[in-house]
């Protein structure tokens, strides 16, 4: 029951910038959460760490270890990556727009509102206050949008709304003297991109780029003159009677015996950040061109500049991307990948990849340009998910939602795999047949229609004599028979999967039924209703009675218990009801609307503790053993219950995403006004500039005037509940999308397996001292998988089943991580296959055992030498005659 979050499915991209780092790995915003895709594996990993509210903005470090994210309410964390933790917090004044490292990795320029703000990057030491705001600039007249480092980290180009980008110098000079920023001019609309240029012989800055939202390019070049330095430095100009001086920094400035402090560094001396680089003080800038991106009247709304390849890419508001090679601006690739607004474009660092991402869509793409080919192509639901199915393996797990899709996503890797549109109104329920290759849908559109999982095709539809809208769904154990409930008919419908025939249609239910299931162990369908009754059908035998079960408020969902000795439903009333189906007596129940209870809307009159009338179960799901049950429904928690005992045993809280409605408890009476919440008034003309709307999850729907009191606003909730089959995970489609839950140990870092003995200093002393086997234990514990590499290298041929042996059963899933890792990118095949060897020879059985929870590594490493093989056979048959003429050379001699 120590379920831990694993992973978020359904929605790989919903706003903000996305990164790329390492070259191969892919991070974006998912709401308040991160998203890692790893792009040579074909892998996504969500980190287990959430922000306040959605994330606007992330930076990661040149070194890829560390990352920096921003979101809507200016709150920042500071997180390892690799360890998958928050180190440090801070928060901003204002709303930040850009942000970036340095390429050196020592700074981080942030753009908050009108100022750029330089802060020294912490590190891994534990300080009182790890950021250091080192500089101040503030001499831009608006919203900075894009920022720029040099590569040598010396000059830093921002671009604002105010029609201009500035270049700002990280040196300070003289007392009393500073360097004005340079203004780059001419531009007729808001700065998108900014960009600095290198000479390829002296890797200097010899160029800068500047990008505008109305689709124009501006190509500016830089002539070195000497004996100009002394001429652009200049003072703040003519005195002013009872004004401070300021620097170019806006600070005070006085005399040397002046109270002013200056912050200085550790050693006491004040700062100086230019160490060398001041090459772009003394020279001249010039515009050389002047470019247009013919897609008016679009918007230019995504940009990123590679400085090896000299080449920009460029997104805009009509789904249109555009690749050009500069200085000449000629155009690669102009194409479309959807009709909404591109909202983040950007290399990876080799230059071979472009990422796109579309946040109304949800959609995220990698295309590699040269060859024309996609490396990932993914997109979430772009409604609400409505309903889930695990298969019976537990590998896979279908979706369907509003947007009338079925996904089938692979639980292990996070991707989705095939896509099934043919239905034409909302996806309400799924079911995975016994074979485990088939798939049924329900839909409103009147259908059921059942899909091969092997050919990717809707092999069979039933249908009604007259359309009707199904809203529940459920097979027999041999999969013979099809039964759907009807929204608007209030009847259910049964047919035979080999005919697709109609059977029968079972009737006496007086409101619509939302609840369906065949027993595990007979032919009794269960079904629930809103006319507050659930009833018990022998499909097989019409003539049979029909026994109901009455309740004083409506039944919302029925669910069988897996031994089908015990059936479990949820009412209006927040109650569960526990019945015996065979005698039909009830057993027990539980009151659940106090646990349920949570989270205040913005237009509740009444506080969380009082506002319970709302709160329901609207789906359930059983243990796999039965021992306890799964409920979650209008509320931010999933509740566990006992069902023995009745008891709550814990509660799960979805999301901490404030920008979801429903997750405080109390709300901030300083925002009540006459006029109501201050977060329902729209006072803010930001969301349409010249035609492009900002695209936000809150306005996909509810667009009519009035149709919600929030202002659209998503509500957090749970619609589904499934538990996988083997009973390590179960999946809860929520608002923030389709939340995994497993109780596997996928920790990268266990503080719990350390002690003060196990550190990398002790693994290079057991190496010193030729204990091969202790240092590889400690780099396991460790979990450091550069020391893991260097023990499995310090080991010697024949010592390899001796140390493999000796490994204990908890650590295999790291070991044979690494040794698939170590197969893609070192050239000691047989040495590495050796290791592979023995570690099946001495731990098959537990491998055998522990099959799911080692499934990944062990594909991985199924994948890398499969992969070696198929190189090293096409090597050989392309090169079978040079081989023969050596071996017979050889024999020869």
């Amino acid at each position: 029951m120590n379920f831990r979050f694993q992973n978020l499915l359904g929605a790989p991209y919903r706003g903000g910038n996305a990164i790329v780092t390492n070259n191969t790995e892919l991070i974006s915003p998912v709401g308040n959460r991160i998203s890692i895709t790893d792009l040579i594996k074909s892998e996504t990993q969500t980190l287990p760490i959430q922000s306040s509210s959605n994330i606007s903005r992330i930076a990661a470090s040149p070194d890829g270890v560390f990352l920096f994210t921003v979101d809507e309410n200016r709150r920042c964390l500071f997180i390892n990556l690799r360890c998958r933790v928050v180190l440090h917090r801070i928060s901003f004044k204002k709303p930040v727009n850009a942000v970036k490292f340095s390429p050196d990795g020592a700074y981080i320029a942030v753009a908050t509102g009108k100022l750029i703000q330089i802060w020294r990057s912490p590190g891994f030491k534990k300080e009182f206050f790890p950021f250091e705001l080192v500089r101040t600039f503030a001499d831009c007249d608006d919203k900075i949008t894009t920022l720029d480092w040099s590569p040598d980290s010396s000059y830093l180009l921002a671009g604002s709304k105010d029609l201009t980008a500035r270049l700002f110098c990280m040196k300070k000079l003289k007392v009393g003297q500073f360097k004005k920023p340079f203004l780059f001019l001419g531009h007729r609309d808001a700065v998108v991109g900014v960009f600095f240029g290198v000479d390829k012989k002296s890797s200097r800055v010899c160029k800068a780029y500047t990008i505008t939202r109305d689709c124009y390019i501006l190509s500016w070049g830089f002539n070195v003159s000497e004996g100009e330095f002394d001429e652009m430095v200049v003072d703040s100009g003519p005195p002013s009677p009872a004004t401070p001086d300021r620097d170019g920094e806006g600070n005070l400035e006085g005399d040397d015996d002046s109270n002013v402090k200056k912050r200085k560094d550790v050693d006491g001396k004040v700062s100086d950040l230019g160490k060398e680089g001041d090459y772009l003080l003394g020279g001249k800038w010039e515009l050389l061109r002047k470019d247009n991106f013919p897609q008016a009247p679009a918007k230019l709304t995504a940009c990123d500049y590679h400085r090896g390849l000299d080449m920009v890419v460029v997104g805009f508001s009509n789904g249109v991307f555009g690749l050009y090679q500069m200085p000449d601006f000629v155009c690669i690739h102009l194409l479309s990948i959807s009709r909404e607004k591109i909202t983040t474009a950007v290399f990876n660092e080799l230059g071979n990849w472009l990422t796109f991402g579309c946040a109304k869509l949800g959609q995220l793409l990698v295309w590699e340009w040269r060859s024309e080919t996609y490396i990932l192509k993914q997109q979430g639901h772009y409604f609400d998910v409505n309903c889930l199915a695990y298969s019976p393996d537990s590998q896979l797990l279908a979706t369907g939602a509003d947007d009338n899709k079925v996904k089938v996503w692979t639980v292990n890797s996070g991707f989705s795999f095939v896509t099934f549109s043919e239905h034409t109104n909302a996806v309400t329920a799924l079911h995975f047949m016994a074979n485990n290759h088939s798939l049924l849908s329900a839909s409103l559109d009147g259908t059921v229609r059942a899909w091969d999982l092997f050919r990717y095709r809707n092999f069979r539809t039933f249908t009604t004599p007259s359309s009707r809208q199904f809203v529940s769904l459920a097979a027999d154990q041999s999969g013979e028979v099809i039964c759907a409930g009807t929204l608007d008919s209030f009847e259910i419908f049964v047919w035979s999967m080999k005919t697709g025939r109609l059977l029968d249609i079972l009737s006496g239910h007086e409101g619509p039924v939302h609840g369906l299931m065949f027993s595990p162990s007979n032919t009794v369908l269960a079904s629930s209703s809103w006319d507050r009754t659930v009833r018990l059908w022998d499909v097989f035998d019409s003539k049979s009675a029909v026994e109901p079960f009455h309740h004083t408020h409506d039944v919302l969902t029925v669910v069988y218990r897996p031994d089908g000795k015990q059936l479990a439903c949820s009412t209006l009333d927040g109650q569960i009801y526990f019945y015996d189906p065979i005698d039909g007596l009830l057993i027990s129940t539980i009151e659940g609307r106090r646990d349920i209870a949570g989270g205040r809307l913005m237009t509740d009159r009444r506080s969380a503790a009082n506002s319970s009338s709302g709160k329901c179960f609207t789906t359930l799901c059983y243990s796999a053993d039965g021992s306890y049950i799964l409920a979650g429904g209008n509320s931010k928690y999933i509740c566990m219950y006992d069902v023995a005992d009745q008891v709550l045993l814990r509660r799960f809280q979805i999301t901490h995403n404030l920008s979801l409605d429903g997750v405080l408890d109390f709300l901030n009476s300083k925002n009540m006004t006459e006029a109501g919440p201050l977060d329902l008034i729209d006072d803010d003309n930001s969301d349409v500039e010249d035609g492009v709307d900002r695209q936000t999850r809150g306005r996909l729907d509810f667009d009519l005037p009035g149709s919600m009191p929030n202002r659209g606003r998503p509500v957090v909730r749970t619609k589904c509940l499934r538990l996988a089959p083997t009973g390590r995970s179960f999946a809860a489609a929520t608002t923030e999308g389709v939340l995994v839950y497993s109780i596997d140990d996928a920790f990268i870092f266990d503080p719990t397996d350390l002690d003060i003995d196990v550190t990398p200093e002790a693994v290079d002393a057991a190496l010193n001292e030729d204990q091969p086997k202790r240092a590889l234990l400690i780099s396991l514990r460790l979990n450091e998988d550069s020391l893991i590499k260097k023990c499995i290298f310090a080991v010697s041929t024949i010592d390899i089943a001796a140390v493999v042996s000796s490994i204990p059963h908890r650590y295999l899933q790291r070991l044979i991580q690494a040794l698939s890792d170590l197969l893609e990118s070192c050239a000691h095949l047989e040495f590495i296959l050796r290791w592979s060897q023995e570690l099946c020879k001495a731990h098959g059985n537990s491998i055998q055992q522990n099959f799911r929870n080692l499934l990944p590594a062990l594909k991985s490493l199924q994948k890398a030498i499969t992969r070696i093989h198929q190189d090293l056979a096409d090597t050989c048959s392309s090169n079978e005659y040079m081989l023969r003429y050596l071996c017979s050379t050889s024999s020869n001699k």
